[in-house]
């Protein structure tokens, strides 16, 4: 047992699979700040009209600065460790956000202490009870949104990635990774939308297909911008793990 904690393989699965689980737990929970990319980039925003949606920007939840890099470790999990690890460590980090926002819940309904609920008002927070909640209290159908997207897409990605790698081999890592990711957060973005918007009759199909495709723009250019790091991920695990790493490989396709 000693031996087995101690080689390079599993202090990787760990280290990978424990910033996996913190990765999309903080994605979640950063979801319910909207921020303008092009602001955010320096940029004066165009709006623009898309499937007859006007006034569109590239306005997009935090959780989407986080999710790419998580689908590029699912890549790499799913590369050195297989189908079976991915999906393990995905089941894991679904079980642990869903059970982050029950305890979000929770949170909610204890009484506030009189003297906090208005500790910050001198810093523009007049009510920190109310802050608190629209942070933390997210909209069920939003939370459960996130998590269908999050585990169908991340099923998708592992069955592409392995689709691609039978056909070509180790070679064109960046057609089986970057394809994989396109393909998956292609599907992410609108599972998520759908249900927490258009399944409750808050959105339009024209509303929810225009803002879908903005955010799939941006996730569509992060993948592709990624393609280097996930090279060079690679490079540093093979040369870290030796002659293990093809071992790994070889078992992962199975």
């Amino acid at each position: 047992m000693q031996h087995i904690l101690q080689s390079k393989a599993s202090k990787l699965f760990t280290v990978m699979s424990a910033f996996f689980i913190a990765n999309a737990l903080i994605a979640n929970c950063i979801g319910t700040k909207i921020f303008n990319l092009e602001e955010t980039l320096g940029l004066t925003p165009h709006p623009f009209t898309l499937f007859g949606e006007a006034n569109l920007t590239f306005a997009l939840t935090c959780g989407v600065i986080l999710w790419p890099i998580e689908f590029v470790m699912t890549d790499i999990v799913n590369e050195y460790f297989g189908a079976k690890a991915v999906r393990r460590i995905s089941f894991i980090a679904i079980a642990l956000i869903s059970y982050a926002f029950v305890m979000f819940y929770f949170a909610q309904a204890t009484s506030p202490a009189g003297w906090w609920l208005s500790s910050n008002a001198k810093k523009g927070v007049p009510n920190m009870q109310n802050a608190f909640g629209a942070i933390f209290g997210q909209s069920r159908l939003i939370i459960v949104g996130s998590l269908v997207a999050f585990f169908v897409s991340q099923i998708l990605d592992v069955k592409i990635f392995h689709l691609i790698k039978k056909r070509t081999g180790e070679k064109k890592l960046w057609l089986r990774s970057t394809g994989s990711t396109l393909v998956s957060q292609l599907v992410d973005s609108f599972i998520v939308l759908y249900i927490a918007f258009v399944w409750p009759g808050e959105w339009s199909i024209q509303k929810f297909i225009a803002i879908g495709c903005v955010n799939y723009t941006y996730k569509f250019a992060m993948a592709l911008l990624l393609t280097p790091v996930i090279s060079l991920a690679h490079k540093l695990i093979d040369k870290y793990l030796g002659s293990e790493a093809d071992e790994l490989k070889k078992i992962a396709m199975f």
